[in-house]
């Protein structure tokens, strides 16, 4: 045995010294152009995956964890979706109320995304992470379920807009608000880790490219049952029923994510992040009067391919922020001592992390009023359409919420002719493989989102036009808002399929679930940001005895101004979208080619010795 592991680091030694002259043939040739720097990214990430041991992974796993989003988005629409209605008819809150407390609770469910991502990266890794938050999710979907059964749907039936139910519950009313928000937690701290641990279990930047496309392909066709069965179910006061299907289709998600355990690709936890960005901005301070060499191969990076973040690759030193540059600054302080301290000397690694981070938040703000635009589908689009006319063959009633359905048509037609038809003719005209970079298809995203609210600002515009005196609904087909839905989910094809695509392509390794969480981030801000405009347009526009903009009676209000607003302010944000999206620079892992060979050959070697 003692002779095994003698010849065996006589080997590795070997490797070492073999390798170390290709590395600085890589480093000579860094650049290179779009076309080239894909390949070697896919040939980089083919040969990090062949060094796992006992790896399984593949797309029949994958496609287990996009059925598993799909069956979990179904449940989570199946409560959100019609949340605003339940609201307003079972717990009589007004329009306005109901708008923002679904747009808070929105935003929470997204801001959980933060918290999923932080224990994935740093403690649980991604397989108990989504594991642990979905049991969350059912028991929080297992709580509103028999809160609506038992305390808040009395007489059955009620809250279907003709038959009021009975005066609010002190004992179902805290349980229901305790429900909602464990479903937040759960759906929320599930979905940016199931994403980035389904990437995971591919190789190659392409087929994590179709991953993300596919992912929010199922995403969509999970919330396509709830839009158009459920809700209907939930429309006309069968509240419960369409609570406990919620469930069902939780639970059995979760049956599906368990049967993938023996076959999942495992990727270990980085450590927390947090003390290591910090540890960069610590350290810079203190050697803020240090001049950093411009030279970034005289900047401190540990020995061989190991890098100091396990679990990460190397990262290449980029010229972006260069002040960070001092904390990778080697002193004679840092010399004298016999254990380089953290807080003062990092490497270049560690740098270039907190850098990442920090290129990518402007681009991250600059999509947050796009989910403002986003979420009015969940809020102020279905009051809208509650006092049009719904009604269509014969006696049956449209509920307003299933307009929505017209939204998830567009993203499945969208995402087809994007992936089959725009991807290969854009690609022969730029030479890029993906057809259009994720930060030109996030900013195709803005501008058919500001259309959207285009769109529902002339709809409004007509509907008050059809109002007759007295009668609360306007003679308007609700058909008329299919145009604003179509466009809300063109836009959603580029803007957050690029989100996804770019933010966790861009995180370093060791915040990979980080990156797929800004995506889900930029919503929650999105939700908080809509609910404080719908404040101050109130605060504004209820003056001299006006019933404001978004009053509780709809038709003596302005709701079509708010969405010229929105509009406006997407227009404004596109153009600072413009700079950031030109300032940045994308993340550069090339340099590690050579330690990745490395570990190929040791594993190799290894398992012939």
């Amino acid at each position: 045995m003692a002779a095994s592991e003698n010849r065996t680091d006589i080997l590795l030694k070997v490797i070492e010294e073999e390798c170390s002259e290709e590395a600085e043939d890589v480093n000579r040739n860094s650049t290179e152009s779009e076309q080239r720097a894909y390949t070697i990214d896919d040939r980089i990430e083919q040969k990090r995956h062949q060094v796992i041991q006992n790896q399984k992974g593949g797309w029949k796993i994958a496609f287990l964890l996009l059925v598993n989003q799909g069956l979990a988005t179904l449940a989570f629409f199946g409560v959100g979706v019609n949340l605003v209605l339940f609201l307003t008819r079972v717990l009589g809150q007004d329009n306005a109320d109901a708008a923002n407390s679904v747009s808070k609770w929105t935003g929470t469910v997204y801001m959980f995304s933060l918290v999923g991502a932080f224990l994935s990266d740093s403690y649980w890794g991604r397989y108990l992470t989504c594991g642990i938050f979905q049991i969350i999710f059912v028991v929080g979907l297992v709580l509103l379920s028999l809160a609506s059964w038992l305390f808040l749907i009395k007489p059955d039936d009620c809250g279907d807009g003709v038959l009021p139910c009975t005066p609010k519950s002190s004992v179902g009313v805290p349980i229901f608000y305790l429900s909602i928000y464990l479903i937040a937690l759960g759906y929320g701290g599930h979905q940016p880790t199931v994403a980035t641990f389904g990437s995971d279990q591919l190789v190659g930047e392409g087929a994590k490219a179709t991953f993300f496309c596919y992912f929010y392909f199922a995403l969509n066709v999970g919330s396509f049952f709830s839009n158009s069965i459920l809700v209907y179910f939930e429309d006309t006061g069968k509240w419960t029923t369409g609570f406990f299907a919620s469930t069902a289709s939780a639970i059995l998600g979760l049956i599906i994510y368990g049967l993938g355990t023996p076959c999942y690709k495992y990727f270990k936890p980085c450590g927390n992040p947090l003390p290591r960005v910090a540890q960069v901005f610590v350290a810079t301070f203190k050697k803020w009067k240090v001049i950093a060499p411009e030279d970034g191969d005289k900047l401190y990076e540990m020995e061989g391919s190991e890098s100091a973040i396990k679990g990460s690759r190397k990262i290449m030193h980029s010229n972006e922020l260069r002040f960070l540059d001092k904390a990778a600054t080697v002193t004679e302080k840092d010399l004298s001592g016999q254990n380089k301290d953290p807080w003062r000397l990092c490497t270049v690694t560690q740098v270039e992390e907190a850098k990442c981070v920090l290129k990518m938040l402007p681009i991250w703000v600059c999509t947050i009023i796009y989910s403002v635009v986003f979420t009015q589908m969940a809020s102020l689009f279905v009051e809208q359409g509650a006092v049009m006319d719904t009604t269509t063959t014969g006696d049956f009633h449209l509920p307003a919420a299933s307009m929505s359905v017209f939204d998830i048509c567009s993203v499945l037609i969208f995402t087809c002719i994007y992936r089959q038809i725009l991807v290969p003719v854009t690609g022969r005209l730029t030479g890029n493989p993906k057809g259009l970079t994720e930060l030109q298809r996030m900013g195709v995203g803005l501008i058919i989102g500001m259309l959207s609210m285009v769109a529902a600002g002339i709809t409004e515009i007509e509907r008050l036009k059809r109002v007759s005196p007295g009668e609360e609904v306007s003679s308007l087909s609700i058909f008329w808002q299919i145009p604003q839905y179509m466009l809300v989910g063109a836009s959603e094809v580029f803007m957050y399929v690029g989100q996804l695509e770019f933010f966790s392509g861009q995180a370093p390794d060791g915040i990979k679930s980080f990156g797929s969480s800004l995506c889900m981030a930029s919503i929650s801000f999105g939700n908080y940001v809509s609910s404080i405009l719908v404040n101050m347009v109130m605060v504004i526009t209820t003056k001299n005895k006006k019933p404001g903009w978004i009053p509780g009676d709809l038709n003596s209000g302005h709701m079509d101004r708010f969405y010229f607003l929105l509009a406006g302010l997407t227009a404004i944000d596109f153009f600072i979208y413009l700079y950031c999206a030109k300032w940045y620079k994308c993340i550069n892992l090339e340099d590690d080619t050579q330690g990745i060979e490395m570990e190929t050959q040791r594993n190799d070697v290894l398992g012939r010795v």
